[in-house]
């Protein structure tokens, strides 16, 4: 079981965000995340093939990080950030 990373607060996680190591983009957007409040779980992509996996298919093959999805219906997908960089 691959431990989960910590979220930004108790609420139930609504985005999760894709990263890798040593990215300044990902750790903005971690900022970000945890400075507006929003519940978040972050997935380096580097460490589990089946987070691997789901990167590639949000991004369409490219495996641009960061890579945040909305967990609620997974509509809504933002590769790069700041928003509209990748």
């Amino acid at each position: 079981m691959r431990p989960l990373q910590p979220t930004s607060s108790i609420a139930a996680v609504s985005v999760l965000l894709y990263t890798k190591p040593g990215c300044p983009y990902c750790a903005a957007a971690r900022d970000h995340l945890s400075q507006s409040g929003e519940a978040f779980e972050e997935r380096d992509a580097t460490v589990d093939p089946a987070w691997k996996s789901e990167l590639m298919r949000h991004t369409k093959g490219t495996g641009v990080v960061p890579t945040l999805v909305r967990v609620d219906d997974g509509s809504l997908i933002q590769v790069g950030f700041p928003p509209g960089r990748g």
